[in-house]
């Protein structure tokens, strides 16, 4: 048994980010996590994993279309499966090591097991019961599923499953048309196999500005990827060596079958909270199953908070680690503050899809007076020269203050170039505040600076 300032529950983004912020802040801190290796889900079955696999599936994408064109001659690469798996598994190695030479550093004791809490104050690893003067609850999220839709991880798998398929399968469907299935159905279509998206919405990345939305979508079908929209899953049968997906369109009622090697259940995802003893404790949760907290992340019972996604907002690493580092600040006395309305999002397929802050949709909900500027990569000399030249960037503006109120991005390295207006929006930034700021020739960013142009008195290059 131990006494701490800060216990901290998960390693996650948001839970290893807490846990140094708070070391860093004075205060004796440990982390609890029942995974042999720290870094939760993001780091070792999710967000890092998945970026190997993107990234090794887009240099064969280029060495197969894009080489040739450069004037790089050379036989057709190979997929050595078992060496990109081993390529992957050394990304997550060297990136959870990380945390645990943070840990080191900081001076962190990891509590290794799964914790619960028995009483406010009180954290129960194993046998142990250690106290803590706050408790932070960093527990993450897991796959959801459907009814009728029986998961195995084998035939009928979730992202986990995905990330460590024996094989490439020849035949995949995905169902969800959001971040982590068009990702991961992007990796296994560049890998040779077809693949067939069901989303049960008319559009694909729901709550996405609608422009993106349909532009996004006919690129992947031009990439090779099949979409059936606005259609209802209604059950999946494992065969012997295959998967069948029952489903209905909703415009006719109509029940259609599809079969496949893999179906990737990709239908977002929900807290995680089982074995931590909240009923007990009394702490209010939502309906949908989400810890409630106030502005100060704290839960109702006083000294133990909730940050990351098993509270409310998107479930993104990086506004778990902005909670992290802002409960870190309230334990310490501090103000911790996050601005829910600069939280950046990325879809790391190629081209990449990035978006900050309102959507044309959302701005016209809101009856708010708002003005476009638009800038394709076709007119980016940067762009052309990578053969990457599709695309946009779409900066929204107030009407009369000309502040900027969000971006979307749709192009190489959008996930990169969002920064930028992420920075700009923090600080109250206008259009014409971009605009008017020196970006380097030949850049990509410079893209964005001509979509801030395109609010004013109109681009250079279009």
């Amino acid at each position: 048994m131990a006494n701490y300032d800060v216990i901290v529950i998960g390693s996650g983004p948001g839970g290893y980010v807490c846990a140094i912020r708070c070391a860093q802040l004075g205060l004796k801190t440990a982390c609890v996590e029942g995974r042999d290796t720290l870094g939760g889900t993001c780091l070792n079955i999710g967000c890092i994993p998945s970026k190997a696999l993107l990234h090794s599936t887009h240099m064969l994408h280029e060495a197969e279309h894009n080489f040739a064109k450069m004037g790089l001659k050379s036989s057709a690469p190979k997929v050595d499966w078992k060496q990109m798996m081993a390529f992957k598994q050394e990304t997550i190695d060297g990136n959870t090591k990380g945390i645990e030479f943070l840990f080191k550093k900081n001076k962190i004791d990891w509590l290794k097991g799964w914790g619960s809490i028995p009483a406010a104050g009180q954290v129960k690893v194993g046998d142990e019961v250690h106290t803590a003067k706050n408790i932070i609850i960093a527990s993450g999220s897991e796959p959801s599923s459907l009814p009728g839709v029986e998961v195995d991880e084998k035939t009928v798998i979730t992202s986990t499953g995905a990330l460590d398929l024996p094989k490439i399968p020849k035949k995949m469907v995905v169902i969800g048309a959001g971040v982590i299935g068009l990702e991961l159905g992007s990796v296994y279509k560049r890998l040779g196999a077809e693949v067939t998206v069901i989303e049960y919405l008319n559009a694909i990345t729901p709550g996405m500005d609608a422009e993106i939305q349909k532009t996004f979508q006919r690129t992947l079908k031009k990439q090779g990827m099949t979409f059936i929209m606005g259609a209802a899953v209604q059950k999946t049968e494992a065969l012997k060596t295959k998967a069948k997906v029952t489903y209905k369109l909703r415009k006719d009622d109509s029940e259609h079958e599809i079969e496949a090697d893999v179906v990737l259940v990709a239908t977002g995802r929900k807290p995680y909270t089982d074995g931590l003893g909240l009923e007990a404790l009394g702490v209010e949760m939502s309906p949908r199953g989400q810890i409630k907290v106030g502005r100060d992340w704290q839960t109702n019972v006083p000294g133990i908070y909730a940050i990351g996604d098993c509270i409310d907002g998107p479930m993104l690493a990086h506004k778990a680690e902005d909670e992290g580092m802002a409960a870190a600040e309230q334990c310490a006395g501090k103000h911790g503050h996050v601005n829910y309305g600069v939280i950046p999002g990325v879809i790391y397929t190629a081209p990449e899809v990035a978006n900050v802050g309102e959507t044309e949709e959302s701005l016209k909900e809101q009856g708010r007076a708002y003005k476009v500027g638009k800038f394709n990569f076709m007119g980016n000399g940067r762009a052309k020269a990578m053969l990457a030249a599709e695309g946009f960037v779409k900066i929204l503006a107030d009407a009369e203050t000309d502040r900027i109120l969000g971006a979307h991005i749709l192009g190489p390295n959008a996930g990169d170039l969002i920064h930028e207006i992420c920075v700009a929006m923090e600080f109250g930034a206008s259009a014409e505040d971009l605009a008017l700021t020196c970006h380097a020739h030949p850049t990509l960013s410079e893209a964005v600076r001509e979509a801030a142009l395109a609010l004013g008195d109109g681009p250079i290059h279009s």
